[in-house]
């Protein structure tokens, strides 16, 4: 395939309009939920756990549906689903800022929560699609436009935040509007072979549909290779969202949450140029050296170096370079293992573990704070060991190259030829 291929031009418009609406998407979510945990506890009076207990319930509501949404995506097309899950977040952003009653702050958790659970197959899917070459560089400036809306983001609330965390909420909610419509720019993406037309007709929202999604799921279970790794990535999750709610529990300022939101997301993004590679994110040593780096992270939070600035940039770098390793290795291995039309399922799997374990441990962690500084240590170095102790398993884990027992080689999927070497 050469690059004037109009499957290369299908690639490049496909990677375009996906970081088009990471773009909008990104900068309305940390507008809003990197100043979330302030106006919960300073604006509405929310203890530590009910505010730990809402957004834990927006992450289980998120990742337990990813078990059935990724296999659905793989029936019914990623286009659709990316539509509908932009309009259930704006609607939820719209009562995140409107109300102050605890019933309705549920009820924007769980719109949150749904459209998170149908966007993320969908916006992946169409990644994981392209060609290694350009799923690899598309997925990399996917994250970094994550990465640099992290930081704008959060400045922007800060500037909305003078005129009330309304203002926030409703820019979030039209920025996601705006990405429902460029979703609407890819009508004609490919689908996998294994789909057919009538898969994504509307009479598939039926029962054939959800026999497409237990199909799915069953087939994933079966992979005992895919199951370890999802097993051995489940506190990925967790221990990249833990930071932006614990300094914040903290006690430390709007400003200082966003120099740390702001820190972290820039040493993220400068990670996605080494992770753009081929075949380099999805080895287990990145995997595993993300995981080491957020324990580091922990650790110095449980050691108190997050209490003047200089420790919490400190902090904020490590995380940083945990969360820009982990995002693209769990990704990229998920892509080599998962077959292309059994990508949303596969993903679902790993997201749904993923969110049980970021549900239960942001939980319990939200609960160890509200008993003092001692609890809050304690929750700090578990989180730490847990880090620790995924690092050691994926040890364990078949790098690109080795194969696994039981698994066919995956044939070539990238046309183009081997890439070049990574400008340094």
């Amino acid at each position: 395939m050469t690059a004037s291929s109009p499957s290369g031009h299908g690639d490049r418009h496909t990677v375009a309009v996906v970081v088009a609406i990471q773009a909008a998407i990104s900068l309305g979510y940390f507008a809003a939920m990197a100043h979330v945990v302030i106006h919960l506890r300073d604006d509405l009076g929310l203890a530590a756990g009910t505010i730990g207990l809402v957004l834990a319930l927006r992450n289980l509501v998120q990742h337990t549906l990813s078990l059935p949404v990724g296999a659905l995506v793989d029936v019914l097309g990623p286009v659709r689903t990316g539509v509908l899950a932009c309009l259930l977040r704006a609607a939820g952003f719209v009562l995140l800022g409107s109300t102050p009653a605890l019933p309705w702050l549920v009820v924007a958790a769980v719109l949150l929560g749904t459209g998170g659970a149908l966007f993320h197959p969908a916006a992946q899917a169409l990644l994981a699609g392209l060609a290694e070459r350009r799923r690899a560089r598309g997925f990399a400036a996917y994250t970094m436009t994550l990465q640099v809306a992290a930081v704008l983001g959060p400045v922007l609330g800060l500037v909305l935040l003078n005129a009330g965390y309304w203002l926030v909420a409703l820019t979030a909610a039209a920025l996601w509007l705006f990405a429902a419509f460029l979703f609407s720019l890819l009508r004609h993406v490919p689908r996998p072979a294994a789909i057919s037309p009538a898969a994504i007709s509307p009479a598939a929202m039926g029962p054939a549909a959800m026999s497409g999604v237990a199909s799915g799921v069953r087939t994933v279970l079966r992979d005992r290779v895919f199951v370890w790794f999802a097993a051995v990535s489940a506190p990925v999750m967790l221990l990249t969202d833990q930071p932006a709610v614990l300094v914040p529990l903290g006690g430390v300022d709007a400003g200082a949450v966003t120099v740390f939101s702001c820190v972290l997301a820039m040493v993220s993004a400068a990670v996605q140029p080494w992770c753009a590679v081929p075949g380099r994110a999805d080895r287990p040593r990145v995997l595993r050296a993300g995981l080491l780096l957020a324990a580091g992270g922990h650790l110095l939070l449980a050691t108190g170096a997050g209490g003047g600035l200089a420790g919490l940039v400190v902090v904020a770098v490590l995380h940083g370079l945990a969360d820009g390793l982990l995002q693209p290795a769990v990704f990229q291995t998920i892509a080599r293992l998962a077959p292309p039309e059994r990508f949303g399922a596969y993903l679902g799997v790993q997201t749904f573990l993923s969110g049980l374990l970021a549900f239960a441990g942001g939980i319990a962690v939200s609960w160890s704070f509200e008993r003092g500084p001692g609890g809050a240590t304690a929750a700090l170095a578990v989180l730490a060991l847990t880090a620790c102790v995924a690092a050691a398993c994926t040890r364990s884990l078949p790098g690109p190259g080795a194969g696994a027992p039981g698994r066919k080689a995956p044939p070539a999927r990238d046309p183009e030829g081997p890439a070049p070497a990574a400008r340094r």
